[in-house]
């Protein structure tokens, strides 16, 4: 199951990685001296692309997500291009990506946690040291931010 809910992760990580370079020429067409911004990007999505295990593929997701929100920072200085159809419906795109990459990150942590009990649970733990079965990590690409609690002043 945990292989199972991974290759969802998986699919929706690809269907990012496609949208982003069209999302990267919209957005230079308008904001062309974001050479920086862009280039960090194109790297990211290429770490992300080429992970071997799911804590690279989690610190390139999480720093790829960075860069995407520095993106959306910079469109907002270019009202055209927020109004621009291409953008809205590429920008429309990747929130149902990134909606159903959360939910396949929800199923795979589930899975990963249940495997990881099974593997850890007596009198499956012998069998699981037996065939060596090995605790899985679990996938989380929330950026620290979204955790933090506000700060709210009076």
């Amino acid at each position: 199951m945990v292989n199972e809910a991974w290759s969802g992760i998986d699919v929706q990580l690809q269907k990012r990685h496609d949208l982003i370079p069209n999302i990267v020429k919209v957005v230079q067409g308008y904001a062309s001296h974001e050479k920086n911004l862009f280039e960090s990007i194109t790297q990211l999505r290429t770490q992300g692309i080429n992970a071997h295990n799911v804590k690279d593929q989690e610190a390139a997701e999480i720093g790829l997500s960075k860069a995407l929100g520095s993106l959306f920072v910079v469109v907002e200085n270019y009202p055209e291009l927020k109004a621009n159809q291409n953008f809205l419906e590429l920008q429309k795109e990747l929130s149902a990506v990134e909606n159903d990459l959360q939910r396949a990150r929800r199923y795979y942590n589930g899975s990963v946690r249940n495997y990881n009990i099974l593997i850890e649970q007596f009198p499956s733990m012998f069998v699981a040291k037996a065939s060596n079965h090995t605790t899985k990590d679990f996938f989380d690409i929330t950026n620290q931010t979204e955790r933090a609690v506000p700060d709210v002043n009076f």
